[in-house]
Order: C-alpha cells, then sequence, then structure tokens
C-alpha cells in the first residue's frame, strides 16, 4: 500500500487538473468528456481494492458506514450543505484507512441519493467524497487528524473544496459560454453553502470525532479489522 499511495494521489491530481483545466481550454463536449474523466478516475482505486484481501467483516463494516453516512443526509435536507456525511467518512477514513475510506465516499453519494435523487451531479458527489475519504486517510496518522483542532481544520477547508467542485459539475454543464467572470460569479453565489458545509463539518467533528474514532477503533481491534491499511 505505501507503494501505491505515490501513484493514487498522483491520478487524483492528475484528474482534478482535467476537470478544471480542459473546460477552460475546449468549449465543444466538455460535459461528456468530464463525466468521461469522472468515471474513469474510479477504476484504479475500486481495482486496487478489489486485489486486497478484504474479509467479510470488514465488508460489513465498510458498509455500514457508507450506509450511515447516506442516511445521515436525509434528516438535514432540508438544510443546504448541511449534513454529517462528511463527517462520517473522514472519522471511517481515520481509523480504516484511504481505500475504506474512499470506497465510503463513494458509496455514500450513491445510497444517500436512492432517497434525496439521482441525476448527472451523483458522479461528482462520488468523486468528491471519495476524494475526502482518500486523503482523510492518507493524513490519519499525521498530527492533523490526531487532534481535535486538526481534525477540524481539515473539516473546514474539504467542506469548502466539496463545494468548489460540485460548483465546477454546474458550470461546465450550465453556462453556454465559459469565462473567468461567469465562473467568479457563479462561485461566489455559493460561498454562503460551501461555508455551512464547512462550519457544520466542524461542529460534528469537534463534538463527536473523538468518541467515533474511539468506538470504530475499538470494533477495528477487537475483531483483528483492516490491519494492514488503516
Amino acid at each position: 500500500m505505501a507503494r501505491q499511495k505515490p501513484i493514487l494521489i498522483g491520478i487524483s491530481v492528475l484528474i482534478l487538473v482535467l476537470l478544471v483545466g480542459f473546460p477552460l481550454l475546449n468549449t465543444e463536449h466538455y460535459l461528456a468528456l468530464s463525466l468521461l474523466i469522472m468515471a474513469s478516475s474510479f477504476f484504479p482505486f475500486m481495482i486496487s481494492f478489489a486485489k486486497k484481501k478484504v474479509l467479510s467483516r470488514e465488508l460489513v463494516v465498510i458498509a455500514i458506514l457508507a450506509a450511515i453516512a447516506a442516511v445521515s443526509r436525509v434528516p438535514f435536507a432540508s438544510i443546504p450543505s448541511v449534513q454529517p456525511t462528511t463527517f462520517v467518512i473522514i472519522i471511517s477514513a481515520i481509523v480504516l484507512g484511504p481505500q475504506s475510506g474512499f470506497v465510503v465516499g463513494t458509496l455514500a453519494a450513491i445510497v444517500s441519493n436512492l432517497f434525496l435523487g439521482q441525476g448527472p451531479w451523483t458522479p461528482w458527489q462520488m468523486y468528491a467524497w471519495g476524494m475526502i475519504g482518500l486523503t482523510a486517510g492518507l493524513l490519519g496518522k499525521t498530527w492533523i487528524m490526531q487532534t481535535r483542532l486538526g481534525r477540524c481544520l481539515f473539516g473546514f477547508i474539504v467542506g469548502i473544496a466539496f463545494g468548489w467542485i460540485m460548483n465546477l459539475w454546474v458550470v461546465i454543464s450550465m453556462i453556454q459560454e465559459l469565462n473567468w467572470p461567469a465562473i467568479i460569479t457563479y462561485y461566489s453565489t455559493s460561498l454562503y453553502f460551501d461555508l455551512a458545509h464547512g462550519i457544520s463539518n466542524v461542529f460534528f467533528l469537534w463534538i463527536f470525532g473523538s468518541s467515533w474514532i474511539k468506538i470504530i477503533q475499538r470494533f477495528k481491534l477487537k475483531y483483528g479489522l483492516f490491519g494492514t491499511e488503516g
């Protein structure tokens, strides 16, 4: 896994650069290509995860955490950008590792949209939450994730980043003529929602982060799960 981390990070950065840069360079078929890039981004992580020797108990834990992350969106659906989903993904990744965090994030997007509605935004949510889980897992053993303040800072930043990624799909799918003024205008109008997401992440991480980490860590140690990843 240690050798795979630089490759996974490099692929993630390349995909993000392509998603941001291509629509500005080519005004034809950018939505189709963006969706193609988005779909292809899942394969390196899913293949890497599939090659692992995953116990059935580990799959159950991942499925449960993904379900919790997904269902937690529903009660907060009336409050835009405020949901515990990102919090659950971050905590899961810290304890279980980057690959499991990525899977929890992608599954949470699919399952939650079964209740809230599927659409062209679903792959973007899968990518955004998957990248949050991957990044949180990679930083899981650093001081950032080992301290409450560091986790809250990370949660605030990724809350803003999530909004920026989701703004990107709206920009390239709905704005007829792409240009920097139009892009900046749209991003500025979503600032309130991005801040709401970031602040809600801080709230959940500050109040519940430490206790959730202890609970998941206890299950991991008791049943000997995710020994080589988390």
